[in-house]
C-alpha cells in the first residue's frame, strides 16, 4: 500500500495511485514501507531486473501477472555501465531509448501500466506533462498513438535545446505540444493545478507522467539495481553513483533501489547553477529559487518537486543533509568538461553528465579511490548546438533519434495562466 507525503489520506493501492499521480492531499505518493528484495545473484537482463525490483509493489495489482510483459516492453533496450578512462570510473548509460534520454525507460512503463489498468469503455485520459527538456518527448514515444490516451506538453518556450523543442513538438496524433512563456516551474504548476482540479477531472480524465508519478519513480530504480548488483557479483564492490538531477526523481530511484537492499553506496547529486539543493544540503533551510536557465537545461529546476519525497523518507533535516552531497556546476565549468572529457575520460558528454563528472574529477582530486559511476542522463546528440563546438567534431545522433528530427514539429504558444491550459483540457 502507499501513502502521501502529507499524511492526510488512507493507504492506498498501488493501481489507485498509479493512476491518480497526485495524491488527493496535493503530497507525493510514496511506499508505505520498502521492501526487500535479494539483489546477490543478479538478473540476466535489465527487464529481469525490473520485474524483480517492481514485483513486490505489485502484488496486489490487476497488474501483477502482466508485471514480466510489462518490463520487457518497457525495458526492451540495455543500459550499460561502461568503464571510463580513470581506475574506477564508470559511466552508467542511460540514453539507448527512442528519445535518446533516461526517461524512456519510466515512460514507457508507465504507458503500458495505464493502458492495462483503463477501463476500455472510459473517456480517453488526458496525460498532462511538464518537461525541462527530456520527459516531454519520453512520454509522447511511450503514448503516441497509444488508443485511449491524448498527452499535453507543457514545456518552458526558449528554455529548451533546438534539438529538445523539435523532440517534443513532432509527433502529432494524440500528442499536443504548448510552449509556455515562462520556466519549467512555471510548467510544473500548471500541471499540478490542472491535476488538482477536482471539477475538471469529473469530467475529463486526467493523469500525470511527471517524475511525481509513481510510475515514474519505481521503474527508474531497477537500472540502478542492474547496475550494481552485476558490478558486484563481477568485482565485489560496492558502486557509488552521481546523478545529474533537477526535479530528484532520478536520485530518489538511486535511493528507493538501495533501500530495497540493492548494492548501491553514496549517492552523490550533481546540479546545474539552479543551486536549490546545494544551499539546503551545505546547511541553510531548504528555500525554493527562481529557475535560471543554463547549458544543463533539463536541470533547470527551482523548486525540485521530490525533494519532498526525499524529506519524508528521512527523519529530520539532519538525517537527510548525512546522507547526500549535492554540488553545483556553472556554465563555465560545463563547457570546460564537455571541451575536456574525450581526452580525460574517453567520453563526449551532454551538459547534464558533465556536471556529474566535474563532481567526479573533484572526488579524484580530493583522493577518493572509490568505484563511481556517472549517470549519462542523455545522448549528446540532443544539445549539438553547445557540444559539438567544444569537442571540434560532429555527434551522430543515434537512430531512433534521428527519425524523430527528420519529421515536421509544431507547438502552441500558451500563457503561464491555469485559466488557459484549464480551457485546452476541457476541450
Amino acid at each position: 500500500m502507499f501513502t502521501s507525503t502529507r499524511g492526510q489520506i488512507p493507504p492506498t493501492p498501488i493501481d489507485v495511485a498509479l493512476v491518480a499521480g497526485l495524491a488527493p492531499d496535493g503530497g507525493l505518493y510514496v511506499p508505505g514501507a520498502f521492501p526487500t528484495v535479494d539483489f546477490s545473484a543478479p538478473a540476466g537482463s535489465l527487464a529481469e531486473t525490473a520485474t524483480r525490483t517492481l514485483a513486490p509493489y505489485f502484488t496486489g495489482s490487476a497488474l501483477r501477472d502482466r508485471l514480466p510483459a510489462i518490463c520487457a516492453e518497457a525495458f526492451s533496450f540495455d543500459a550499460p555501465l561502461r568503464a571510463l578512462a580513470g581506475p574506477g570510473d564508470h559511466v552508467l548509460e542511460l540514453f539507448h531509448g527512442p528519445t535518446a534520454a533516461f526517461k524512456d525507460y519510466a515512460a514507457r512503463f508507465l504507458a503500458r501500466a495505464l493502458e492495462g489498468l483503463r477501463d476500455p469503455a472510459a473517456p480517453d485520459t488526458t496525460i498532462v506533462v511538464a518537461t525541462s527538456g527530456d520527459t516531454g518527448a519520453a512520454v509522447a514515444s511511450a503514448f503516441h498513438r497509444r488508443p485511449g490516451f491524448r498527452v499535453v506538453i507543457l514545456y518552458p518556450d526558449g528554455r529548451v535545446s533546438p534539438r529538445q523543442a523539435h523532440g517534443l513538438g513532432c509527433w502529432g496524433d494524440n500528442v499536443a505540444a504548448y510552449r509556455v512563456a515562462g520556466t519549467f516551474d512555471d510548467c510544473q504548476r500548471l500541471a499540478k493545478q490542472a491535476l488538482a482540479d477536482d471539477a475538471l477531472r469529473a469530467r475529463h480524465p486526467l493523469g500525470s507522467a511527471n517524475s511525481i508519478s509513481l510510475g515514474r519513480l519505481l521503474p527508474q530504480a531497477a537500472y540502478y539495481a542492474h547496475a550494481a548488483s552485476h558490478f558486484l557479483a563481477a568485482r565485489g564492490e560496492t558502486l557509488n553513483v552521481i546523478v545529474p538531477t533537477g526535479n530528484l526523481g532520478n536520485a530518489c530511484a538511486a535511493f528507493v533501489a538501495r533501500s530495497m537492499g540493492a548494492p548501491v553506496g553514496e549517492i552523490r547529486l550533481a546540479c546545474n547553477g539552479n543551486d536549490t539543493l546545494p544551499r539546503y544540503f551545505a546547511g541553510d533551510d531548504y528555500a525554493a529559487q527562481p529557475t535560471r536557465a543554463t547549458l544543463a537545461n533539463a536541470m533547470d529546476v527551482g523548486a525540485p518537486s521530490n525533494f519532498e519525497r526525499l524529506r519524508h523518507w528521512h527523519a529530520n533535516d539532519d538525517a537527510l543533509r548525512a546522507g547526500f552531497v549535492a554540488e553545483s556546476v556553472d556554465d563555465a565549468t560545463i563547457r570546460a568538461v564537455i571541451r575536456d572529457a574525450p581526452a580525460r575520460h574517453g567520453e563526449v558528454p551532454c551538459p547534464h553528465t558533465a556536471t556529474a563528472l566535474k563532481l567526479l574529477q573533484d572526488l579524484r582530486a580530493a583522493g577518493d579511490a572509490r568505484p563511481w559511476a556517472v549517470v549519462a542522463t542523455a545522448h549528446p546528440a540532443k544539445f549539438e548546438s553547445v557540444v559539438e563546438p567544444l569537442v571540434g567534431h560532429a555527434v551522430e545522433p543515434p537512430p531512433l533519434l534521428a527519425e524523430g528530427l527528420a519529421r515536421p514539429a509544431r507547438a502552441e504558444a500558451l500563457a503561464a495562466d491555469y485559466d488557459a491550459l484549464r480551457a485546452i483540457l476541457a476541450r
